[in-house]
């Protein structure tokens, strides 16, 4: 009887201690289960200076765009950056890079940057992108200079004129050609030069149209100038009647003095002409009295009374003139 329950005793024992660890087991399960690891994830915002930059292709000047990556780490633990691009070249590998866009076509570019933080046991990545759009702004219209040309002050007919020019505002790095066009007369000298002399014979009564291009332009930088000669100066004929009463001819000199005091920058020429039989001194009578009758009765300047004897007629004629100055009855 003895040496059974020994055997029974001996069989339990293992289960005994089996089932102890087991409930250990189970016991340490649930505490890990009921204490979870709280991890809080980095955060990343990544910011540019300027999301639109100008630049063409070709430019000699660079196309710098700054990057800035604003990355916090919950646990303290350092910040690898890592900076990416398919084109241009990125320098830095800090939180702020320099993103060089030169030479590029125009279109939509992003950059990457990816930060790894943590250490051996444990790390986390964070990643964003940001885009810059790379535009090849249209070329400045070209532009002329201000052309301007300075026209004579006076002109005479018959005497030559100066036109000269000057430019200001945008000249270029050109080679100015000068290529003067008049509308009348004839150049003389300054063709090529800033500055032309114009012949003017036989312009009385016309417009002098001066026109200036300048070349070395791609567009039509020119200007133009003009000046009115006035009209040739010619005499014309106020009235004519043969040798008459008195009276008569003291209103025909009455209407012709008034003529000349209408308009003072004329003369009155008084044209006698003597009769084939007509007496000796009659013509230098009959002109004594005209003028004196125009100076002393009508108030006349002299200086403005010309007596002229023509040629003889069959009977004496008188014949009146209001000329301008500078001409004389023909």
């Amino acid at each position: 009887m003895f040496s059974r329950r020994r055997v029974f005793t001996g069989l339990l024992f293992p289960l005994i201690l089996l089932g102890v660890n087991l409930s250990a087991s189970k016991a340490y399960a649930q505490r890990v289960r009921t204490e979870p690891i709280v991890y809080t994830a980095p955060t990343l915002d990544l910011i540019t200076d300027q999301s639109v930059i100008k630049s063409c292709l070709g430019d000699a000047t660079s196309a710098l765009v700054r990057l800035n990556a604003r990355a916090t780490s919950s646990d303290g633990h350092p910040i690898v950056y890592r900076w990416t691009s398919p084109v241009g070249r990125i320098v830095g590998d800090g939180p702020a890079a320099t993103w060089d866009l030169s030479g590029l076509r125009p279109g939509y570019y992003e950059a990457f940057v990816e930060i790894d933080t943590g250490n051996a046991d444990r790390s986390c990545q964070a990643f964003s992108s940001i885009g810059v759009l790379v535009e090849c702004p249209p070329p400045p219209p070209p532009a002329c200079p201000n052309v301007a040309i300075i026209c004579p002050d006076r002109v005479q007919p018959g005497q030559p004129v100066t036109f000269s020019s000057t430019l200001s505002g945008s000249l270029g790095n050109v080679t100015h050609a000068y290529t003067w066009t008049i509308s009348n007369g004839r150049i003389i000298e300054g063709q090529g030069t800033s500055s032309i002399r114009v012949d003017t014979a036989g312009l009385e009564g016309q417009t002098l149209t001066a026109t200036l291009s300048m070349g070395g332009y791609s567009l039509d930088c020119s200007a133009n100038c003009s000046v009115q000669f006035p009209a040739p100066l010619t005499c014309r004929s106020f009235d004519e009647f043969p040798a008459v009463a008195r009276n008569e001819e003291k209103a025909r000199l009455d209407n012709f003095a008034i003529e000349l005091q209408n308009d003072p920058s004329t003369s009155g020429y008084v044209i006698v002409n003597p009769g084939q039989h007509g007496r000796a001194g009659e013509v230098q009578t009959r002109s004594t009295r005209i003028v004196d009758y125009l100076v002393y009765s009508r108030r006349l300047d002299g200086r403005r009374i010309i007596t002229v004897v023509g040629p003889a007629r069959p009977e004496l004629m008188i014949h009146l003139w209001v000329c301008p100055q500078g001409s004389t009855p023909k």
